[in-house]
């Protein structure tokens, strides 16, 4: 995934979850890391960094 589409899919979170979205992406990232999908764990990682550089936003999902 590359910057524009990690951009787009934080835009779409942020449009849709409001300030829900910080926390959905986290979810995203912890059940690819659980399911053992690391690619895609990295992708929800940098969406969820996305959301929060442009939200202002911060969860913790470690």
């Amino acid at each position: 995934m590359d910057t524009v589409q990690t951009i787009e899919v934080a835009r779409a979170l942020l449009s849709t979850h409001g300030g829900r979205a910080v926390a959905e992406a986290a979810r995203k990232m912890r059940e690819a890391k659980a399911a053992g999908h690391m690619l895609d764990a990295a992708h929800w990682e940098a969406i969820h960094k996305a959301i929060e550089e442009r939200s202002g936003l911060s969860v913790r999902y470690a």
